[in-house]
């Protein structure tokens, strides 16, 4: 099954943490412009809410009724589709009626309540893979969504624990997902470098050098799309500062991915070993 809302290749990008108007658009005009360059989706993506900050001075973002203003002027302004988080049921109603598609953080795929709470709403569902959880173990968060009414999930590798304060990739997992899950797989290549608590003053830091060959590697190993969170000065962003990939260079980086994306699947096509 794929996730048919929008066929692959899908690219999920934008902000950590939504900011003002000016930085929004600026990174969503950015985005049109590279879909109608390169011919895959695109799909903006930013939060109103970080729930999961590791301390409590860390931003969190503008909150739910501004976050959600600045998410449909994306949308009016670049035409492209938009996603957030949920982090609490009474949440859901109100963002759905405001975004094209629902994504739950990773922290979260368990939550009962929540996971059948956004298939309710018959939107399309990303769901983050927890950090702990295995491949098979998300088979049942997906189908948790679907039994509430979701037609279109997805599922999204974002690396696993590997001792403290890193993760690993398993690109087995691609196809694990999509096998056991029966969705489409996104991979987030920049949470998947992400070093939670090893930044300064306590905040995630991150390996943003291994975005790219982790990305390439998940382009050739089976992902339906992928995730990348971006920003002009990733340095000044509040939130992942450590991880996000530079604006400038993702053009750069999305066609260097798709280039592998479609000769991976002309040679399984064509039965090329």
């Amino acid at each position: 099954m794929t996730f048919t809302w929008l066929p692959p290749p899908v690219l999920v990008a934008g902000p950590c943490t939504l900011e003002d108007d000016g930085l929004n658009l600026t990174i969503a005009t950015a985005l049109a412009e590279l879909q109608a360059k390169l011919g895959l989706r695109v799909v903006f993506k930013g939060s109103f809410d970080k729930a999961n900050r590791s301390t409590l001075a860390a931003p969190r973002g503008p909150g739910l009724t501004a976050g959600l203003e600045r998410l449909q002027r994306v949308r009016k302004e670049t035409g492209l589709p938009v996603m957030t988080d949920v982090h609490e049921v009474g949440q859901v109603e109100t963002v759905s009626a405001c975004v094209d598609a629902l994504q739950v953080p990773a922290f979260l795929c368990r939550q009962t309540d929540l996971l059948t709470a956004v298939g309710r709403t018959g939107k399309p569902v990303n769901l983050k893979k927890g950090q702990w959880m295995s491949a098979e173990g998300m088979t049942a968060a997906a189908e948790k969504v679907r039994a509430a009414g979701a037609r279109d999930v997805a599922i999204t590798e974002r690396g696993t624990f590997f001792g403290y304060g890193d993760l690993v990739v398993d690109m087995r997992n691609l196809t694990r997902l999509r096998q056991n899950g029966s969705c489409s797989v996104l991979f987030d290549a920049t949470h998947s470098v992400q070093q939670p608590d090893r930044g300064p003053g306590g905040v995630s830091g991150g390996a943003r050098e291994h975005v790219e060959g982790l990305l390439l590697a998940a382009a050739a190993g089976g992902a339906d799309g992928f995730f990348l969170e971006t920003h002009p000065v990733p340095e000044t962003a509040p939130s992942d500062s450590a991880t996000m990939w530079p604006l400038a260079a993702l053009p750069g980086l999305v066609h260097r991915a798709l280039d592998v994306w479609h000769a991976a699947r002309q040679s399984a096509t064509s039965g090329v070993a």
